[in-house]
């Protein structure tokens, strides 16, 4: 599959470090001017960290790696793709949906898709139960 053309190499780049390496468990990208996805930060977070990540009032598409213990107690890392779109960020949901539904078909291995507008949407047991 191709690349979503909104996202630049660098973007790309970050992606595939994300699933080849255990130092890169999130990817955050934040819409530019043009019609575009622009990496805004690459790293290995924590899930309290990640949450912190995000603005209050500015939306953001996340690509997270989450480490969790499955129902059956074993340990499991699943991908997520979040579509940040706080409350306060008003009317931006409609200009990263494009970003996001081009993400989804990129990341076929991502099962799990949310959209969260409040840090409580992003709580750790929430996550994990969906990725389970």
């Amino acid at each position: 599959m191709s690349s979503p053309a909104a996202l630049a190499e660098e973007g790309l780049d970050a992606l595939q470090r994300l699933k080849e390496r255990r130092e890169v468990n999130t990817v955050i990208f934040r819409r530019t001017e043009s019609p575009g996805l622009e990496l805004e930060l690459e790293g290995n977070l924590t899930h309290d960290e990640l949450v912190q990540a995000l603005p209050s009032d500015q939306a953001r598409l996340i690509v997270h790696e989450l480490a969790f213990a499955s129902r059956e107690g074993a340990r499991r890392r699943a991908q997520l793709l979040i579509l940040w779109v706080p409350t306060a960020g008003g009317g931006q949901e409609e200009s990263y949906r494009a970003g996001y539904t081009a993400l989804k078909g990129f990341l076929a291995e991502v099962h799990v898709h949310l959209t969260a507008r409040r840090p409580d949407h992003l709580e750790y047991r929430r996550l994990a139960a969906l990725a389970d």
